[in-house]
């Protein structure tokens, strides 16, 4: 059964599974979409075409689906998708798409934003990522699964980070990060590889080490970056995890990526 605390305002037309809870003080807007088992601790607000999926957990202050704060944004039809088992803690903002670009803002499965945190509109977001307090991630940014961000970071527009990236606290990130980096600072640099969060998802050492040996052959001082990106696909071809990073830097050859500091 749907659980509703007598103070929450409830609009009509608002789609609810099996087992809701909706605690003290929580708004629902009209076209508002929740799967079974999602909760809303208290003062939780939902507007516009937001849809949550099954067993999310939304505690105070959340703030969904309002306008995007894009200038460019003239209120066409635009909302957030978010995925199962996702948690979102106090004060965190979710802001959709925009009718100029991406209409829909995407969160995976099994993400989890801590306190304060922001994701901006037309944000793309995958599986198993972790944003930790205050982050602040900024409009049309992609975010592939598994990835760790430290609190007070903050990511620029349009920013690509691949999957299984750790982006360190309080880094100011304005240029794309690549598969499995470890990029920290302000301005963020690439200081190595996400080591421990691979072991910890149980990555072999083999595999492992061999992304440090391809790792090593992209970031070093001979030749053009170019070549060296063309002898790790070569050399690692039949390795997923650098052909992973190829990949990244292929699909969007015009973008900058972060790069490691001169003399680190």
């Amino acid at each position: 059964m749907t659980n509703i605390h007598p103070t929450a305002i409830i609009e009509k037309g608002a789609e609810f599974g099996e087992g809701v809870k909706i605690g003290p003080y929580c708004l629902v807007g009209s076209d508002v979409k929740l799967g079974d088992g999602v909760e809303l601790v208290a003062h939780v607000s939902l507007s516009g075409n937001t849809s949550i999926g099954r067993e999310c957990k939304l505690y105070p202050n959340v703030s969904m689906g309002y306008p995007p704060q894009d200038f460019k944004h003239k209120g066409g039809d635009v909302g957030i998708e978010i995925g199962e088992h996702c948690t979102f803690r106090e004060n965190v903002t979710v802001h959709p798409g925009t009718d100029v670009g991406k209409p829909i803002t995407r969160i995976g499965d099994h993400c989890y934003f801590m306190a304060g945190s922001h994701l901006a509109h037309e944000g793309q977001m995958g599986s198993h990522v972790t944003l930790s307090n205050y982050v602040q991630i900024g409009g049309n940014v992609t975010i592939g699964d598994h990835v760790t961000f430290g609190g007070l970071c903050a990511i620029h527009q349009h920013t690509r980070i691949g999957p299984h990236a750790f982006i360190a606290g309080m880094a100011l990130v304005t240029n794309d990060i690549i598969p499995y980096g470890f990029v920290m600072g302000n301005k963020a640099y690439l200081a190595g590889l996400n080591v421990v969060g691979l072991k910890r998802r149980g990555f072999s050492r083999e595999i492992i080490h061999n992304l440090r040996a391809a790792y090593r052959l992209l970031f070093a001082p001979e030749g053009t970056f170019a070549e060296r990106l063309e002898d790790a696909e070569q050399l690692y071809s039949e390795h997923e995890l650098v052909m992973d990073i190829v990949e990244f830097i292929r699909t969007q050859e015009s973008r900058s990526i972060c790069m490691p500091q001169m003399g680190r």
